[in-house]
């Protein structure tokens, strides 16, 4: 962190504003890109004037020329590429893996000119595999979602990747999986180079009640994704469909053009698991996410994964997991 931005103790504002410049990736995700400007946007003045009193940001590029997002939206550059010393942060914004060259070789130029100048550089969802293939992630931590951790690890076998937290910062370097988490490690940026107050009045405005932090754990990746069998994986997800445990095993058997007894065969082969089992074990799942995420009560949640009262949920969460709801979401608490 440059020390004109430091706050002092007491959180008071520095005369110099956090500047960002953005790169993003042909087929970039917007809303990744969109939360991360937008929590900047939302700390750096008050009461959603949109100044860039506190922070300041642009799109910067090797042409003016539109970038077309995954979803089609388009964005047009503010900058051209410039002394990228004048950013306090270079944060690239990836999207779509299957693309080919996601930025030209005048970016990669500019993220190794940035790198040379010691300005920290971000990856947002995939914008780590950019800076990966650019050979600037060499001695840092990348952190990804777990939808592209197999990819990661394939394409870059020699770097450190992880898919458990929400996003990373490494020293120079900072990652995130992108989606909400952009907004989070946005917040964080706000939190250290501008003010709490500022961060809060960003995240009110985009109705997120709490900033998640660097130990915050992804939500799990699907259990079906862990097997290969087609036929396992479909039942997995009519099971993850119907969370409150309203499927039949004979129906969802049927769905997957079995018999409950071949349904339950190859559940036992392939997972080790009796359909049943499985069933269970992804609304106790649910259950562990939304403990962790929400404060709702016990009851509700229950009734949200079939349960008819607390104490058969209890019962059955202590069972999977080794531990009640309560003392689950304690812990979790704790480590925050």
């Amino acid at each position: 962190m440059r020390p004109e931005h430091r706050l002092v103790d007491g959180g008071a504002k520095q005369a110099a504003r956090l500047k960002v410049g953005f790169v993003l990736s042909r087929c970039f995700t917007l809303s990744a890109f969109a939360l991360f400007v937008d929590t900047l946007r939302l700390a750096s003045d008050e009461q959603d004037r949109s100044g860039r009193v506190l922070a300041d940001w642009q799109v910067i590029g090797s042409t003016r020329h539109l970038i077309t997002s995954s979803c089609g939206v388009q964005v047009a550059p503010t900058s051209d590429f410039v002394d990228p010393s004048r950013f306090d942060y270079i944060v690239v914004v990836g999207g779509l893996l299957s693309v080919e060259n996601p930025v030209d070789q005048q970016t990669i130029a500019f993220l190794r000119l940035a790198d040379a100048k010691k300005v920290p550089l971000i990856g947002v969802c995939t914008g780590s595999f950019i800076l990966a293939a650019a050979g600037l992630m060499k001695r840092h931590e990348s952190c990804v979602s777990w939808l592209h951790y197999k990819e990661f690890r394939e394409r870059f076998p020699d770097l450190s990747v992880r898919s458990d937290r929400l996003f990373n910062l490494d020293r120079q370097r900072g990652s995130c999986a992108g989606g909400s988490s952009a907004a989070d490690m946005a917040a964080l940026l706000v939190r250290k180079y501008i003010s709490r107050d500022a961060e809060r009045n960003a995240l009110e405005v985009l109705q997120i009640e709490k900033a998640r932090t660097t130990s915050d754990i992804q939500p799990r990746r699907p259990l079906y994704d862990d097997y290969d069998d087609a036929r396992v994986k479909a039942a997995m997800i009519t099971m993850e469909q119907f969370v409150d445990g309203s499927m039949p095993i004979e129906k969802l058997a049927a769905m997957v053009g079995l018999s409950r007894r071949q349904l339950e065969r190859i559940f036992i082969e392939k997972t080790g698991m009796s359909p049943a089992k499985a069933y269970n074990r992804v609304r106790m799942e649910r259950a562990k996410s939304i403990l962790a995420q929400s404060k709702a009560p016990l009851i509700e949640i229950a009734l949200d994964v079939g349960f008819e009262n607390a104490s058969q949920f209890t019962r059955t969460f202590k069972r999977t997991f080794g531990q009640t709801p309560s003392q689950h979401r304690a812990a979790v608490s704790r480590a925050h």
